[in-house]
């Protein structure tokens, strides 16, 4: 049990820290304000997420895990390559939906694979994926 807790706690730990560098990369091209506020607030709940991973960690006495650093250096470099000052807010919307969409298909494949993990963890898994699954529902109107 404690096994897949942790490992669980890792994943989630990694997805929220990709999900803040991520926001983090699209942020300074945004032109909308109201884009900007929406990123800024999700950053806010991913950063909360985040702090709550790592007490849990602590419990456990983990350091936590890194995202791959092939996948931040890609997601930098697409974020940078891809958004242009005419289409920016529609290209910063887009990225992190698909973002958002790659966190919850992981998020659920580590619920599946982890299934011993404590419940607290498990909902905590669960409110990561639901504030993935918000974001890119709000990002909508910016597609």
């Amino acid at each position: 049990m404690e096994d897949d807790t942790i490992k669980l706690l890792r994943e989630c730990n990694a997805g929220i820290k990709m999900g803040v560098s991520s926001l983090d990369d699209v942020m300074e091209h945004v032109r909308s304000d109201s884009l900007r506020d929406l990123l800024a607030k999700s950053k806010e709940t991913h950063t909360r997420l985040g702090n709550t991973t790592h007490e849990y960690l602590k419990e456990y006495h983990d350091d936590g895990k890194e995202p791959a650093m092939m996948a931040k250096v890609m997601s930098k470099f697409k974020s940078n390559m891809t958004i242009n000052e005419e289409n920016a807010d529609h290209k910063a919307a887009d990225l992190i939906t698909d973002g958002c969409n790659m966190g919850v298909k992981s998020l659920y494949k580590y619920l599946n694979q982890y299934p011993a993990a404590e419940e607290k963890i498990r909902k905590l898994a669960k409110d990561v994926a639901h504030a993935e699954e918000t974001l890119a529902k709000d990002l909508r109107e910016y597609l």
